[in-house]
């Protein structure tokens, strides 16, 4: 089941996807893990071990889906200044 996306949630992913530069794997593991709880109020995710292990960690912190989506919106305003934001940036393609 998916919790209800504030606005600032929805413009965060999106801002996301138009970073100019790409984020450490650390930056996208906690940018996974705020997406994840933000976005889903169900089972855990079936992906990879360390994606799922880092999202148990916040669900077990108790983090609410509210909480992680502003924890989210944080994150990708730190990320656009550490690696670069452009608006008109078209998002890459993804799996191709």
């Amino acid at each position: 089941m998916s919790a209800p996306q504030s606005e600032a949630f929805k413009k965060a992913v999106a801002d996301s996807k138009k970073l100019t530069s790409k984020p450490s794997s650390d930056d996208l593991l906690a940018l996974y893990d705020f997406h994840r709880r933000g976005h889903c109020q169900g089972a855990r995710p079936g992906h990879a071990k360390a994606k799922k292990n880092a999202w148990q960690k916040v669900v077990d912190e108790g983090v609410t889906p509210e909480q992680a989506q502003e924890k989210y919106v944080a994150l990708v305003e730190t990320m656009k200044e550490t690696y670069g934001y452009d608006e008109n940036k078209v998002p890459e393609a993804v799996g191709n």
